[in-house]
C-alpha cells in the first residue's frame, strides 16, 4: 500500500503530464473579463463546470439530433449527442498528451446554438433571417457562452477561456471574422486552431455518423444487409460474426457500432501521432501556424467514413418520415418568427426588453436577433407549444 507521500507525490498537476504542443491553461489567452484564479480546480474544469450548470446545456435534453423528442425515448438528443462526442475526444486526448478537460468543455458546448429540430430548424431560421445577417448554430454556440446565458453578476455569458471559445467557433465567413476580435483572426490569417478544438470537431462526425446509424436501424430505416455493402460497416460485421456467429438482433448492432468506433478512432490517434511526429510542433503557436489540421484520419479511413456519411444522408436523414418533419419544423420555425418580428409585444418580457434595445442599436437586424435568440434556444416540444398558443384557436395562452 502506498504511503500518503507516495500518493502526493504521485500526483502531478495536468499541464506536467502534456505535450508541448496542448492548450496548457498556464499560457492561456485567459477570459475576455479577468477573474481569480479557482482555488480546487483548474480552469478548463470551470469552463467544463460552468457549461454543464447552464440552462442552453440543459435544454439540449429537448432538442432533436436526427428524430424528433417524442417519436421514442432510446433515440440521441443534442444532449446524449454532447456527452458521446466528449467521451470520444477524451479518449483521443488522453493518447495523444491533450489536454482532456478542455476537449470536453468544446465538445459539452458545441451544440449550445443549435435550434429546435435540428439542422432542419437552422435552416428556417437561417432563411429568415437572410436580410439580417443569417443564423449559423456555431455561431450562435459562441454567442450563447458570450452573451445569451445570465448566471453571474459581473458579466454576461459564461466568460469561458479563449481556447475554450476557439473550440466552439469552428467555422466563420471573413466577415463575421472581422466582428470577432481575437477570436477571428485566425479565419482571416487562414490559421488552424489548437489540436483540442481540431480533436472536438473530428469527434463530432465519429459520434453522429455511428450513433445516427445505430438510431437509423432502430427506426427501421435501413437494415444491416443493406449496410454490408458499406466498407466500413461490412469490414466490422464480418469480425465481428467471425468471433460471434450466433449473436443477433441488438447485441449484433451495438458490437458491429462498438467496432466501428474503435476502428475509426484507433486510425485517428495513429495518423495524428504519425502527423505530429513529422510536423514537429514545440507549442500551440506551431501547431496554429501549420497549413492544414493535424488531427485526420488516413487516407482510406477518411474514404470509408465518407462514404458513409454520404449513405446516412441519402437513407436516414433524407428519409420520408425526417422530411416530413423537416416540413413542418420548417413551418413551425417561420411562422414564430414571422409572428415575432411583426408583433414582438408577444415575445416574453425578458425577450422584448432584449428586442427593444437590440433594435435602438442595429435597428431591424437587432430586432431580429433577439427574435432568433428566442427562437433558437426553444426545444422541440416548446416551439410546437408555443406554435399551438399562438395559433390554434383552441389552445389557452
Amino acid at each position: 500500500m502506498a504511503s500518503r507521500n507516495e500518493h502526493t507525490n504521485n500526483q502531478q498537476p495536468t499541464h506536467a503530464r502534456l505535450a508541448s504542443y496542448a492548450a496548457d491553461e498556464t499560457r492561456s489567452r485567459g477570459r475576455r473579463f479577468a477573474e481569480s484564479a479557482p482555488t480546487f480546480r483548474g480552469e478548463y474544469q470551470r469552463d467544463r463546470d460552468r457549461i454543464v450548470h447552464s440552462s442552453a446545456f440543459r435544454r439540449l435534453v429537448y432538442k432533436t439530433q436526427v428524430f424528433v423528442n417524442y417519436e421514442g425515448d432510446l433515440y440521441r438528443t443534442r444532449l446524449t449527442h454532447s456527452l458521446e462526442v466528449a467521451q470520444i475526444a477524451r479518449t483521443i486526448a488522453r493518447a495523444l498528451g491533450l489536454e482532456e478537460t478542455l476537449t470536453e468543455a468544446i465538445c459539452l458546448a458545441h451544440d449550445l446554438g443549435h435550434t429546435p429540430f435540428g439542422h432542419a430548424g437552422q435552416d428556417a431560421l437561417n432563411e429568415c433571417m437572410r436580410d439580417y445577417g443569417g443564423f449559423e448554430h456555431n455561431l450562435q454556440s459562441l454567442r450563447v457562452v458570450d452573451e445569451l446565458e445570465e448566471r453571474y453578476a459581473e458579466f454576461d455569458g459564461l466568460n469561458l477561456m479563449f481556447e475554450t471559445r476557439e473550440g466552439i467557433l469552428k467555422h466563420c465567413s471573413l466577415n463575421k471574422a472581422r466582428q470577432l476580435g481575437e477570436l477571428g483572426q485566425r479565419f482571416i490569417e487562414r490559421r488552424q486552431p489548437g489540436l483540442e478544438a481540431q480533436l472536438a470537431n473530428v469527434a463530432d462526425e465519429v459520434a453522429y455518423n455511428n450513433h445516427d446509424l445505430d438510431d437509423g436501424l432502430r427506426a427501421g430505416f435501413i437494415s444491416v444487409d443493406d449496410l454490408r455493402g458499406l466498407m466500413l460497416f461490412g469490414r466490422q460485421y464480418d469480425a465481428v460474426l467471425a468471433a460471434h456467429p450466433q449473436l443477433t438482433g441488438r447485441r449484433l448492432i451495438h458490437e458491429i457500432v462498438r467496432h466501428m468506433i474503435d476502428y475509426v478512432v484507433t486510425d485517428l490517434i495513429e495518423t495524428t501521432a504519425a502527423n505530429l511526429r513529422t510536423a514537429a510542433p514545440q507549442s500551440i503557436e506551431d501547431v496554429r501556424a501549420h497549413s492544414a489540421p493535424l488531427v485526420q484520419f488516413s487516407e482510406t479511413v477518411a474514404q470509408e467514413h465518407l462514404e458513409l456519411k454520404r449513405y446516412l444522408r441519402e437513407h436516414v436523414y433524407r428519409h420520408y418520415r425526417v422530411l416530413r418533419m423537416t416540413t413542418k419544423a420548417q413551418k413551425v420555425i417561420r411562422a414564430l418568427f414571422e409572428i415575432f418580428m411583426r408583433t414582438p409585444e408577444l415575445l416574453p418580457p425578458e425577450y422584448q426588453q432584449a428586442a427593444s434595445r437590440l433594435h435602438g442599436q442595429h435597428g431591424e437586424s437587432g430586432r431580429a436577433r433577439a427574435v432568433a435568440d428566442y427562437v433558437a434556444g426553444m426545444t422541440d416540444r416548446y416551439a410546437l407549444l408555443e406554435y399551438e398558443r399562438l395559433f390554434d384557436p383552441a389552445e389557452r395562452s
